[in-house]
């Protein structure tokens, strides 16, 4: 079967001699993805949480994370090879700090959007600001910081591919491939089971974090 001068048959072909290979990089783009968002996790939420009431921290934390999106992802990973050399290290450094800024801002936001007046009933039961962050306005939040997740995971999935200019590990290096070898018989091959297996990721990433969402946020905070 074939369209246009492409033999469909060559893909399924290519798929099968090379399947253990696309599962191996397929796994290894879902782990660093899913190593970069914990590690920007806890120092997203974590600086949120400092910050959500400082409005001149907020706006600081905000604005460095933003300045740190705008810097071209080449860039950001070819500055990171003097110090950090290639591979796993530098992918993960630059994805965890592309991944903050949908953190800290859902964080902060979420915070912030809890109502006073929930804040003060639970300081006049008596919590302690701690405690009423942690067992009350977290909670709360909790559906808005685990939306700023679900972004950031996505934008690291597309930014992990790009990743493999520094030899980073995922699908990036089959689509690098594809488009290093053009007018090669498995060109197309690489690069579209490369730009495929990316997409795939990406959706079978977000439908976890939409079963999450499910499975940790209160009935009355999802209705």
């Amino acid at each position: 079967m074939s369209g246009k001068g492409y033999d469909l048959g060559l893909i399924w072909a290519f798929l099968a001699n090379k399947s253990e290979e696309i599962l191996e990089l397929t796994g290894q783009h879902i782990v660093v993805v899913i190593i970069s968002v914990l590690i920007a996790a806890v120092m997203g939420v974590g600086a949120g949480i400092l910050v959500w009431n400082k409005p001149t921290g907020r706006g600081f934390v905000i604005a460095v994370a933003g300045v740190i999106l705008t810097i071209p992802s080449m860039a950001m990973l070819a500055l990171m090879i003097p110090s950090l050399g290639l591979g796993w290290v530098p992918t993960v450094v630059a994805l965890s700090l592309y991944s903050l800024l949908p953190i800290v801002r859902n964080t902060i936001v979420g915070l912030r959007e809890v109502s006073p007046a929930v804040l003060e009933s639970a300081a006049a039961m008596g919590m302690t600001p701690l405690k009423v962050m942690f067992a009350v306005q977290i909670p709360i939040a909790w559906p808005v910081i685990l939306t700023g997740l679900r972004v950031a995971t996505q934008l690291a999935v597309g930014i992990a591919a790009i990743a493999a200019y520094v030899a980073g590990p995922g699908m990036g290096t089959y689509i690098f491939k594809g488009l290093s070898m053009l007018g090669a018989k498995n060109a197309l091959n690489f690069a579209l089971t490369g730009t495929i297996c990316v997409i795939l990721i990406a959706l079978v990433l977000d439908a976890f974090f939409i079963l999450i969402t499910r499975i940790t946020t209160s009935r009355g905070l999802r209705d």
